[in-house]
């Protein structure tokens, strides 16, 4: 199986594959190479999906990073269900990877960092938007996002309600396109996260 899985398949830990696929993705990829279709459940059990920004991929830790409100829609759904699933494609490389798994908020510290990194204007319109709620006009916003300016000058702390999820996989699936639809898939699945080693399967197109 190691053998068959050589080329851009090879090795054995699917977190470093990923990492490794968009190293190269953001070579040749247009524009967010990072991007990710973000999947979660409300309550009654309907899936949601939207497009997110993956931050870091945390080859060490086995675990995926995106950074939300945690006071809209998928940080409630989040907090209520803490598992969610993405894909992520690259129409350059015609290269995918799907990931499945529990959900856990990133430490404080870490997400201070994040935060800190981030432009002005995007520190201060995380304070301004109550993000998936409502929204009278688009005046109404930039209105906030001035009396945000104004109270929290230039160097605006992270707002409470404001950090990183960290999605820990329990399956990744890593695709190439291939010749007459005849694709490359393998599975990769673990009982838990960060529980033995990963079980391999390839899969048909």
């Amino acid at each position: 199986m190691a053998t068959e899985r050589g080329g851009i398949f090879a090795g054995d830990d699917p977190v470093a594959i990923a990492q490794r696929w968009l190293t190269e993705a953001e070579k040749s990829e247009p524009e967010d190479p990072n991007a990710i279709a973000l999947a979660t459940v409300d309550e009654a059990g309907l899936p949601n999906v939207r497009m997110v920004l993956l931050k870091e991929i945390e080859v060490g830790e086995g675990a995926f990073v995106f950074y939300t409100n945690f006071e809209g829609t998928k940080g409630k759904e989040l907090a209520a269900n803490p598992q969610a699933a993405f894909v992520m494609h690259w129409k350059s490389l015609r290269r995918q990877v799907r990931v499945r798994g529990p959900v856990e908020r990133v430490p404080d510290a870490q997400a201070d960092a994040y935060y800190n990194s981030r432009s002005l204007q995007s520190r201060l319109g995380a304070w301004a938007s109550a993000q998936s709620r409502p929204l009278s006009s688009r005046g109404s916003l930039m209105t906030e996002v001035a009396k945000v300016t104004a109270t929290k000058g230039p160097n605006p702390e992270r707002p409470p309600f404001w950090g990183g999820f960290r999605i820990r996989p329990v399956e990744i699936e890593l695709w190439a396109d291939g010749a007459f639809r005849l694709h490359d898939r393998f599975r990769f699945t673990r009982a838990a996260p960060e529980q033995g080693e990963w079980a391999v399967q390839r899969l048909n197109p």
